[in-house]
């Protein structure tokens, strides 16, 4: 009974594949079409018919599948992706250095990158303090001392950086001898030129009173000696007059006698 079964199942299906009808393509209702403008690309594609006819025992089954797709791709919409700038630390670890990084995107393309820099400031600080611990006091400044700012703060306080084991004054004749060895000798020159203006412009102005006071002078000098003059003058005149004033009484008295 079950070989029997088995034997019709074949024979069936055997049927239904032989009478089976091809499935085809109604071209009136294929419509595919592209358009192309300004960098946009479009394609529809739709009206796809497939029919299937099944005949069997005398019955007839017909199935009709209708597929309509429509894609639509515009390339100017698709957008770039972002360029991510890598991440940097300086980790957990003791060293002087600190991550950089960055990243720029435009049309069509990203860029991204990144390193590592080292702190030099942070070194001379850690390096100054293993050497104070070590007792070598002398040498901890002197290595802070090759960052101008300490280097003129110690000028300012008196107590100029160590100069190759002289402190103090000696130093400080051994800096100015050897001034190009010195941390802030760019900014050393500046200053020393501004200064040099401003003492130039300070002797201009003491240069200008010392004029101004010798003009002054000359002219007290030169009103004295016309007072002098003036009054020399005035006295010749007074006594020109006693003269006249004598010489007419004279000449009264003459005049009377005779």
């Amino acid at each position: 009974m079950l070989k029997n079964n088995l034997l019709l199942a074949v024979l069936l299906t055997f049927i239904l594949t032989v009478s089976s009808v091809p499935a085809w393509g109604d071209s009136t209702n294929d419509n595919n079409a592209q358009t192309n403008s300004s960098g946009s690309n479009t394609q529809i594609t739709g009206g796809y018919t497939a029919t299937t006819t099944n005949n069997n025992d005398g019955q007839t089954n017909t199935t009709t599948t209708t597929n309509s797709t429509t894609n639509s791709t515009t390339g100017s919409d698709i957008p770039v992706g972002s360029a991510n700038a890598p991440s940097y630390s300086a980790m957990s670890q003791d060293v002087c250095s600190m991550g950089i990084s960055g990243s720029v995107s435009t049309l069509g393309l990203g860029i991204s990158g990144g390193k590592h820099v080292r702190d030099l400031n942070c070194e001379r600080i850690k390096l100054s303090k293993v050497l104070f611990d070590y007792g070598m006091k002398v040498a901890a400044v002197s290595i802070l001392c090759q960052d101008e700012r300490v280097f003129e703060a110690m000028l300012m306080a008196g107590t100029p950086c160590p100069f190759e084991g002289k402190i103090g004054k000696e130093a400080i004749a051994q800096w100015e001898k050897y001034d190009v060895e010195r941390p802030d000798y760019q900014a050393y020159v500046s200053k020393l030129e501004t200064r040099s203006q401003i003492d130039a412009e300070l002797a201009a102005i003491e240069q200008a009173k010392i004029d101004q006071a010798i003009i002054e002078q000359e002219e007290a000098e030169r009103q004295r000696i016309l007072a002098e003059e003036k009054a020399a003058e005035k006295l010749r005149l007074e006594q020109t007059i006693v003269e006249t004033d004598l010489e007419t009484k004279e000449q009264r008295i003459i005049n009377v006698h005779n």
